[in-house]
């Protein structure tokens, strides 16, 4: 059987995943991605003088082959345990310790340290916006934002969000288009402040790593610089709204939305908190950025015609399910198609 070429849309984790297995496997990946590197919402950003978590902030494994994987990395020092506690905020603004027995996991120094781990000898081609696919006599030809293609491929794997993956399926593969519509990705704004000093919270551990509200416009709070190997970054607390709130505010601008969830945070504080000054602060609007309705049991889709729908709306929202998700479609692709 001849080495495969194929293309994949999206170098977030399920690309990345997908691109790792079908090398280890002996096929060729080119991964295409709109932004300027790997990750996606895995990914890091710079903010100010400072690298900033504003999507994912941790991982759990539970799939044996996902720990697997996680265990490697472990060794490799690219994650690390994080965090080790969590605190539960009730609406009295009262701050509850809450432990569990759940090991989480976060990329060290940084979450982009895991994606671009993944991405380490892969083919990419970044700042690259996929707007149409070509099916000619010798394979997939994609067209970029600029008019450009690039092929031929024998195989396109689609782990774009849902909603930018339908335009993409839909005039080749209607029932790929259809999986899509399954699959319901909700926004999330995420916000960050730095302050110009420790925020010292009266009855919390001086160590406080995220936060739970059981209510209001924010879903979690998270102290940056209790990080693993972010230990000299400046006081930053990120802010992720719930999926509602993000949803009603989709399209406000972004300073009034990090105004608004700086107030609500501050709101929740414990009584007789003396909130530093601000020195920096911003918002990001992830407009698929959680994934409610899946696929069900099968996370992936292959089309009859070469193309395939892999990514975290297929199987749930997690990092651990965009990474089965892609690597589960390219061992399938490679069981039809015979290894080279």
């Amino acid at each position: 059987m001849m080495r495969r070429q194929v293309a994949i849309i999206g170098a977030g984790i399920s690309g990345l995943a997908c691109a790792n297995r079908l090398t280890a496997l002996g096929h060729r990946a080119v991964l295409f991605d709109k932004g300027r590197g790997p990750g996606g919402r895995a990914g890091s950003r710079r903010q100010g003088e400072q690298s900033l978590d504003l999507g994912a902030q941790h991982f759990t494994a539970r799939h044996p082959d996902f720990q697997a994987a996680v265990d490697t990395w472990r060794e490799a020092d690219i994650v690390a345990p994080w965090p080790s506690m969590l605190y539960c905020v009730d609406h009295e603004r009262q701050w509850h310790p809450h432990q569990d027995d759940e090991t989480r996991y976060c990329g060290t120094p940084r979450m982009s340290a895991l994606t671009r781990h993944l991405a380490t000898g892969e083919e990419l081609i970044p700042s690259t916006r996929i707007t149409q696919l070509h099916e000619r006599l010798d394979g997939w030809w994609l067209e970029d934002h600029h008019q450009d293609l690039h092929g031929p491929f024998d195989h396109v794997v689609v782990t774009a969000p849902a909603p930018q993956a339908t335009p993409l399926l839909r005039p080749h593969d209607p029932a790929l288009a259809a999986a899509c519509s399954e699959i319901d990705m909700q926004p999330c704004w995420s916000a960050w402040v730095t302050f110009d000093a420790p925020l010292t919270l009266p009855g919390v551990d001086p160590g406080w790593p995220v936060a739970r509200f059981d209510e209001g416009p924010i879903r979690l709070a998270i102290r940056h610089n209790t990080k693993p190997g972010r230990d000299e970054a400046a006081e930053t607390v990120v802010l992720l709204a719930t999926q509602r709130w993000s949803q009603q505010y989709l399209e406000d601008d972004a300073s009034s939305i990090a105004q608004r969830l700086l107030d609500a945070f501050t709101d929740r504080l414990p009584a007789a908190t003396a909130l530093p000054d601000v020195t920096l602060g911003g918002a990001h609007r992830w407009r698929y950025a959680n994934a409610v309705n899946c696929l069900g049991e099968e996370d992936h889709r292959i089309g009859d015609s070469g193309l395939v729908l892999a990514g975290d709306g297929c199987r749930g929202g997690r990092i651990e399910d965009a990474w089965l998700s892609g690597s589960h479609a390219a061992e399938r692709l490679v069981s039809l198609v015979g290894a080279p």
